[in-house]
């Protein structure tokens, strides 16, 4: 049995028992008469307390027509900055995935600098600096880091020998009207681009947080927003709303148990929008011990993407009716970028009324925030120090630390992988957070690829291996991870840093700030009794390497 809702441009098709599921769910909704409220901007759908925080967070229903002004003037500001040719967006937060997915989409160049590991950092100031233009996300949950990176910038323009007013026209911020970083740049002589409190965030993909560095890259913005504004007609509607469809298959799938979604891009050509997709679902759904966990997968051929038969599979292709995986896979998404922003947006909305919890808030990421300034909160001429336990295994290059009674038994490192899935109950899943080079340490997503392939021989429960780079792990599956089922083991990388860099005007070192942060990510789940082990690579590429030979069997 198969279900195809088309409208906009977009299609949202159904498989085998999913159909079944969904359209029950899809009932409820439709007689709660959901999409009008919804289209009525109600504040009230997902329950009373969430009614204050809602009010301030539904403008991405009308951001593919009142982002149309700032279209515009960003024509006029990608002009006045022809050449600078190098767009670098220098920090984390909701939006950086959907910035990313836009320029990908476009073959624009974009770099995307959403850490402080200073191996990478330190390869983004020697590439064509002369040429760089830096866009500084005003997102409150990644003004550290912002922070961290304005200032080193500023410091490799200032010794290149760009300063006073070409030294301000590098930088573009993104803020909101009153706020610090708004301030900041005003009185730098940044140019500053105003963002309204309801376009930012994870939900804020066509707002400005997203648009400014896309259109600074070469994106054409205003296609985009053609093609979400396509779909808004069909958002009103009871039927025929691709949208509404989607929300309730998420929905349905996470009120019988499969919480956990393996997302595979089947020939879309978009290739950043499971991972935005993967941020928006955790961050919103994963709370009050539930909520959708995504996985994201290389393709249908990657390990992990068939990995359990009561796992949803979502596929991102071309056609509502491509044979093979997508059918497969139970729910397949076919459409334009633009559109797809805004038909998972609203999805999301509708899924966390149907989970009966609130998608706009994200209750237990300020712990981390909070620990990490903790560990960097010093006296003042002194640098940060945190203290670590010795390490209860040495194999080589990699220091294990942590989890005594879980893997007292290990003698190597094969020994502490296998003990960690083993660990893992049924229907629960593998959490790695790298905290290293995106770029430099890239082989650490084949070990990943090793370890999804080893937990699907498994002889027990085959258990899915979730991936992310610290710290966007923690803007991204990190609300899940705290807030969600208590059925996850986690695995932290991190490594020594052979030539840290200086945080001017700070008394802490990017790599500092790097092992503060990674810190705060672990202390935060082992203070919710979260199973989780770190790895330290002594040396980053022979630890590399030698979890990489563990992993093969």
């Amino acid at each position: 049995m198969t279900s195809v809702v088309t409208a906009g441009g977009v299609s949202v098709t159904t498989h085998g028992v999913v159909v079944d599921e969904t359209e029950t769910v899809l009932s409820r909704l439709v007689s709660d008469g959901v999409p009008r409220s919804l289209g009525r901007r109600s504040t009230t759908l997902w329950g009373p307390d969430a009614a204050s925080l809602a009010a301030r967070r539904l403008g991405w229903l009308d951001a593919p027509g009142s982002s149309r002004e700032l279209a515009a003037s960003l024509g006029v500001l990608a002009e006045e900055t022809a050449d600078l040719t190098r767009v670098v967006l220098a920090g984390t937060g909701g939006s950086v995935p959907a910035a990313a997915a836009l320029a990908a989409a476009a073959g624009a160049e974009l770099t995307v600098l959403s850490g402080t590991d200073p191996q990478r950092v330190a390869a983004v100031l020697g590439d064509d600096l002369e040429r760089t233009l830096v866009v500084l996300p005003g997102d409150a949950g990644g003004r550290t880091v912002t922070d961290a990176l304005r200032r080193v910038f500023e410091q490799a323009f200032w010794e290149a020998g760009v300063s006073g007013a070409d030294l301000a026209r590098r930088f573009v911020a993104v803020a909101e009207p009153g706020s610090a970083p708004a301030a900041l740049a005003q009185e730098a002589g940044y140019r500053l681009v105003t963002a309204e409190p309801d376009t930012g965030g994870r939900f804020g993909a066509l707002g400005p947080y997203a648009l400014v560095p896309a259109a600074l890259a070469g994106v054409d913005v205003d296609a985009v927003l053609d093609d979400a504004a396509a779909l808004l007609p069909a958002l009103d509607q009871l039927h025929g709303n691709p949208a509404l469809a989607l929300g309730a298959a998420l929905g349905a799938a996470g009120l019988r148990g499969r919480d956990k979604l393996v997302l595979a891009d089947h020939g879309s050509g978009l290739r950043g929008l499971p991972a935005w997709t993967a941020q928006l679902l955790a961050e919103s759904t994963g709370k009050d011990g539930r909520g959708l966990l995504p996985v994201v997968v290389e393709g249908v051929e990657a390990p992990g993407f068939a990995l359990a038969p009561d796992m949803r599979r979502v596929i991102f292709g071309r056609r509502p009716d491509e044979p093979g995986p997508a059918r497969e896979a139970g729910l397949s998404v076919a459409g334009p970028l633009g559109a797809q922003f805004l038909l998972w947006e609203y999805a999301t909305a509708v899924a966390g009324r149907v989970l009966g919890v609130n998608p706009f808030d994200a209750p237990e990421l300020a712990e981390v925030s909070a620990t990490t300034a903790a560990l960097l909160r010093v006296e003042e001429g002194t640098a940060p120090t945190v203290i670590t336990r010795a390490p209860i295994l040495v194999d080589g290059a990699v220091e294990v630390h942590g989890a005594d009674d879980l893997l007292a038994d290990a003698a190597d490192l094969r020994a502490v992988f296998d003990l960690l899935l083993d660990a893992v109950p049924a229907g629960g899943y593998l959490a790695v957070a790298a905290y290293l080079d995106p770029s430099g340490d890239a082989a650490v997503a084949q070990a990943r690829s090793l370890l999804a392939a080893r937990s699907e021989a498994s002889r027990r429960h085959p258990a899915p291996v979730t991936f992310g780079w610290g710290p966007d792990v923690v803007h991204a599956a990190g609300q899940y991870h705290r807030g969600g089922p208590q059925n996850g083991v986690f695995v932290q990388l991190t490594g020594d840093v052979q030539a840290d860099l200086p945080v001017p005007g700070r008394p802490y070192t990017l790599g500092q700030l790097q092992l503060a942060q990674a810190f705060g990510d672990l202390r935060s789940l082992r203070g919710r009794r979260r199973p989780a082990v770190r790895l330290h690579l002594r040396d980053r590429a022979e630890g590399v390497a030698q979890i990489i030979e563990a992993l093969k069997d």
